[in-house]
């Protein structure tokens, strides 16, 4: 699946967070930067010295926003910082995280990956209670529920408040003396714990913690909120709303596409298993041809096992413009659009005259692997099939991969024969469900929902969230300033 593609699915953000390190800006902004793939549209950091909370954040990469001009204010101890793209909420600054409140015992921070599908539930609620909102996302709905000071323990009122929460999150929240990290129950996206020294990291991947040097301790478990503060760090269960112990529902699309290739994600190495999936597709779906081309990056290692277990050589058909982002992940599709072209230029002295397998992560709505295969024909290929290293994507995700809704999604609609035709390839194979989960010994423990439309979870409350954002406006606020003191 191409990363700038029009029809390529959303998911939302990256968490780093740090306790226990003087000066923690650099070490926030290196995590930050090295999840930038989890979120392009803006960025966040904030820093508490023990006394004082201030916070950066802004439109654009991690570079542009977090730049060192904006370091001179950030001094500290502990920090959390957050890479967005939006599954919920518009583009306006407000919704740029971390959060940053007023809450009944002082400043608190709030930074949110995931998909929450009770928010319009207890949104409406609490609007009907008078409660103001001033962002569109579901992260805000955490904040109203801390603000109920039933409990004085904090760990206490933060486990109580998440336990009101369903479907998928994993929170990095912060005081100005703490820094508290939360997984829901169900697993659904992986959350990292790490040390540096003395210090203590959060990240939502391990090529977080590689990148600032930090050591991999264990991942923060389905169901558990850590409190991190100058007494160490401990680890607290988070209740269960309904009184019944929910499934594991560990999110395969991480592994199919959205993690970076040297991370860790649910036990396993990224970029092995990709290659496993691209070993068991060649199994299941060979063809005769001459050379495997991978769609870079997300294809790459699908197609290296593709070419290793079908014997047929691997080449690099397509070069990727590394100074194009992610523009999957730029609001307006028409900038996704014109980024394709930018983003991919094909070899023709690779593929004229070859019969080309090309590999790919996913499919959505098809129309840029369309694009790409008339491309490829312009430049002579003979013949061009296509592999996919998932099944076909039937159903839309309520967990912060945002696929569009069933209608848009060409498996949704259409049998692989009316696909194949669609993208005029020679042949089309997917991977089945079996081989997507073949490399995992608890297959029961993930959600395949977007394949199988098995959702492990009530997601009755979705059409009141849609009904909501359609009907409500959205204040409008002055985007000039990002900083808080």
């Amino acid at each position: 699946m191409v990363d700038t593609r029009d029809d390529h699915p959303r998911e939302n953000c990256g968490l780093f967070g740090i306790y226990g390190l003087s000066d923690p800006v650099s070490v926030i902004y290196r995590g930050l930067f090295s999840l930038q793939h989890r979120g392009q549209e803006g960025a966040g950091i904030v820093i508490s010295d023990g006394a004082e909370v201030r916070s950066v954040k802004g439109h654009g990469l991690v570079s542009e926003v977090l730049g060192k001009k904006n370091w001179d204010n950030l001094k500290g101890h502990l920090g959390i910082g957050h890479v967005r793209y939006s599954t919920s909420g518009s583009t306006r600054i407000q919704n740029v995280q971390p959060l940053v409140v007023e809450c009944v015992d002082g400043i608190w921070a709030v930074a949110h990956n995931g998909n929450l599908v009770n928010a319009a539930r207890l949104r409406k609620m609490y609007q009907d209670a008078g409660a103001i909102f001033q962002t569109g996302t579901d992260s805000e709905i955490l904040v109203h529920l801390l603000a109920d000071p039933m409990y004085r323990s904090r760990p206490q009122r933060v486990a109580r408040a998440l336990a009101e929460l369903e479907g998928a999150y994993c929170f990095l929240l912060m005081t100005k003396d703490c820094v508290l990290a939360a997984r829901d129950h169900m697993g659904f996206r992986p959350l990292s714990l790490g040390r540096l020294g003395d210090a203590w990291i959060v990240a939502s991947e391990t090529c977080a913690l590689n990148q600032t040097g930090a050591e991999y301790v264990r991942d923060v478990e389905p169901g558990e909120l850590i409190v991190i503060n100058e007494n160490g760090l401990k680890s607290y269960a988070i209740p269960h709303a309904a009184g019944k112990a929910p499934r594991l529902a560990k999110c395969v699309f991480e592994m199919v596409y959205f993690a970076r290739p040297d991370s860790v994600v649910f036990g396993k190495n990224i970029h092995l298993v990709r290659l496993k999936y691209g070993m068991r597709l060649a199994e299941e779906q060979p063809c005769e041809a001459d050379i495997v081309i991978p769609v870079p990056d997300s294809g790459n290692s699908a197609a290296l096992g593709f070419s290793r277990q079908s014997g047929i050589p691997l080449d690099y058909g397509f070069i990727r413009n590394h100074y194009v982002g992610r523009t999957f992940i730029m609001p307006q599709q028409q900038d996704r659009s014109a980024g394709v072209d930018m983003k991919l230029s094909v070899l023709p002295e690779v593929v004229s005259g070859k019969r080309v397998v090309v590999v790919d992560d996913s499919i959505v709505r098809g129309t840029t692997q369309k694009r790409l295969v008339k491309r490829l024909r312009e430049v002579g290929a003979s013949e061009v099939h296509m592999r996919i290293s998932c099944p076909p994507i039937t159903h839309p995700c309520f967990y912060g991969i945002d696929f569009p809704t069933r209608e848009e999604l060409i498996a949704g609609n259409q049998d692989v024969a009316t696909i194949r035709d669609f993208l005029g390839v020679e042949s089309l194979g997917y991977l089945s469900l079996d081989g997507l989960m073949h490399p995992f010994e608890d297959r029961q423990g993930f959600c395949s929902a977007c394949f199988t439309g098995n959702y492990p979870t009530d997601t009755s409350g979705i059409a009141l969230k849609h009904d909501l954002e359609s009907t409500s406006p959205e204040l409008q606020f002055d985007p000039q300033t990002a900083e808080q003191t």
